[in-house]
């Protein structure tokens, strides 16, 4: 099988983000301005593993025409993981990536995302866990929990694993996303990486917008891609090469096409439609009006035709 992970160029990924990378959403991106690499939104192995599909909000639910797509999952049981890597394998993911970096309180509670920082004894076993199947296995995390004093130890265990992959988001979990991301550590990275596991790519996660940013932090630190989270709030077209100006009728075009893949696949996700009003910033901004639209929105659409009915309203009187 060809390994996704196997690219001769900068790797750009749109990250894993709870209640927003879901296949509606990914599919709005990819018409934008498509990643190399998508993930898919974190799912527990082990409640899949007590209760099957039902377990998982919808977090799973793919498109066929979705090859570049990582399932990223965390939890702190082998055995569950272990089966669930092999449900992964089945639902024709091109890779799984296991979260080690995650502040949410819920997961840190059930020592799973970032508190595997703390762990790195089980960190080992979960990753071995994961390799029940022929997928590339890669994992994402921070450079500590609450000290840059962690780092070197923790980022050498992981290192050790030989992962395909290793997404390091450039704070450490006590810092949130409060400080600047730090940057001036990715020299010690490489160099742990070289030292240890030569073929295992780094990925940076922190700060970085778009494209550009990318290539420039890359062409001045060094490291194998980028992924960019918060980014495509600000700007959907983030993953663009060539970065350019975008008319109204793009970025409402965009929008119209959540909902109508919003609509499409509501009996299997199941999410109420106040979900929805988190996007609108996305696309409604950078014209003239767009800020009365987006309270219009806010406050008067209670359902996709609503939304539209607005939207289309407004741009005939305009």
């Amino acid at each position: 099988m060809n390994n996704i992970w196997d690219q001769n160029k900068p790797i750009f990924i749109l990250a894993p983000m709870e209640a927003v990378t879901d296949v509606v959403f990914r599919h709005v991106i990819k018409k934008a301005a498509s990643p190399d690499i998508f993930f898919s939104e974190f799912t527990n192995a082990t409640a899949w593993y007590r209760a099957g599909d039902k377990a998982t909000g919808g977090r799973l639910i793919k498109t066929s025409d979705e090859t570049n797509l990582i399932a990223q999952l965390w939890g702190t049981d082998t055995k569950s993981m272990s089966h669930f890597a092999k449900h992964i394998k089945e639902l024709g993911f091109a890779g799984i990536d296991i979260n080690m970096g995650c502040p949410d309180k819920s997961a840190i509670k059930s020592g799973g995302g970032a508190a595997m920082i703390k762990d790195p004894l089980l960190a080992t076993k979960i990753i071995e866990a994961a390799r029940t199947t022929d997928l590339p296995v890669s994992v994402k995390t921070r450079i500590g929990y609450s000290s840059l004093d962690e780092m070197e130890n923790w980022i050498s265990t992981l290192l050790k694993q030989n992962l395909i992959a290793l997404t390091v988001h450039l704070r450490t979990k006590k810092e949130m996303s409060k400080v600047p991301a730090h940057y001036e550590l990715i020299p010690k990275i490489i160099e742990l990486r070289n030292k240890i596991s030569p073929n295992t790519k780094l990925i940076w996660n922190g700060d970085i917008k778009n494209y550009k940013e990318g290539i420039s932090l890359l062409n001045k630190y060094g490291g194998d891609g980028i992924m960019i989270g918060r980014g495509v709030f600000t700007n959907p077209f983030a993953f663009e090469k060539e970065g350019k100006s975008h008319s109204k009728e793009e970025l409402l075009d965009l929008l119209f096409l959540q909902l109508d893949l919003y609509d499409k696949y509501q009996t299997k996700l199941n999410r109420p439609f106040d979900t929805l009003k988190r996007y609108f910033k996305i696309y409604i901004r950078d014209f003239d009006g767009a800020s009365e639209l987006r309270n219009e929105l806010m406050t008067k659409a209670k359902s996709t035709d609503d939304t539209r009915e607005i939207i289309n309203n407004f741009l005939n009187n305009k």
